[in-house]
């Protein structure tokens, strides 16, 4: 195999698995250190950085496809996926996340998003995320096509965080404040749970008043500056004003009130997304508010 412009720069092991599906990681890895499996002509580190141009030599492989069964994804989640593309070119795939979807496998979850697309568009052999929504968070998310696009993504993420916009909106118990507010305290993740706290990471949120329902909630616009595990939720509690339906940060009766008037879940939907794209232009997505919101945005809670 000849690595081409696109795939330089990613890592061998990622590539070989995305290049010999059904092939065990575990055979791909001994044949490297057997040095079987070379770049170039010599053994390489499954860590190494692919260049254009390099040479990739596999040995000739007998796999037994009965050894590696297709994994059978949940009938429910591919239904829920099926229809929820917003945007789509040659480098992104971006959907309206359903609430209650995780975005990927993880021990007590046996599929995501990420798993239903790839079954769903095996035309797609390098689809990967570009950034994470929680479980229990509706809309926009981003999928990416290509490795090239995901380098400028996670380098976006990682050194001009800020240039791309992440905006949200959640219905909070209380009367926010009319005036737009800055949430800057740093988090600090402890097992499954986030806190504010002095030694934590920096973490910014900016929050604007969208609409008020009656004088016990709010609706607020969110534009997140940081993208810190369970930030919006932590700042808005650590604000006194938790986000409907969380149950992990949020008011147990304020919850009861919503769950009788608009039903369970947690009430926070990713609305807009706002990428630069490699050509100096803008990429805007938005993702429609979900429909049982609207139970809530007519009640007087």
């Amino acid at each position: 195999m000849t690595v081409d412009s696109e795939h330089a720069g990613r890592r061998l092991d990622k590539f070989l698995r995305s290049r010999l599906k059904g092939v065990p990681a575990g055979l791909l890895f001994r044949l490297l250190r057997q040095g079987r499996l070379r770049v170039n002509g010599r053994k390489a580190q499954q860590s190494y950085r692919l260049c254009e141009g390099d040479i990739i030599d596999v040995p000739e492989l007998q796999i037994d496809s009965a050894d590696v069964p297709a994994p059978k994804l949940p009938s429910r989640l591919l239904e829920q996926v099926q229809s929820v593309s917003l945007y789509e070119d040659q480098n992104l795939l971006i959907v309206d996340k359903p609430a209650g979807v995780a975005v990927h496998k993880g021990t007590d979850v046996p599929a995501g998003v990420i798993e239903a697309f790839r079954q769903l568009r095996p035309d797609l052999p390098d689809l990967e995320l570009s950034h994470r929504l929680d479980r229990d968070t509706s809309g926009v998310l981003a999928l990416v096509k290509t490795p090239s696009m995901l380098r400028y993504l996670h380098e976006l993420l990682r050194d001009r965080e800020d240039e791309i916009e992440r905006h949200y909106l959640a219905i909070v118990a209380g009367k926010w404040p009319a005036a737009s507010r800055v949430l800057e305290a740093p988090l600090l993740r402890r097992e499954d749970r986030v806190a504010v706290d002095a030694g934590g990471q920096r973490a910014e949120t900016h929050v604007s008043v969208k609409q008020r329902l009656g004088e016990r909630a709010t609706v607020l616009g969110i534009r997140l500056l940081t993208g810190r595990k369970h930030q919006i939720r932590v700042h808005l509690q650590h604000a006194g004003h938790p986000i409907a339906g969380d149950d992990r940060y949020g008011d147990q009766a304020f919850n009861r009130r919503v769950e009788s008037l608009g039903g369970t879940g947690l009430y926070l939907h990713a609305v807009k997304l706002v990428i630069p794209t490699p050509d100096g232009k803008k990429l805007t997505v938005t993702a429609p508010m979900p429909q049982r919101w609207k139970h809530l945005l007519n009640a007087d809670l």
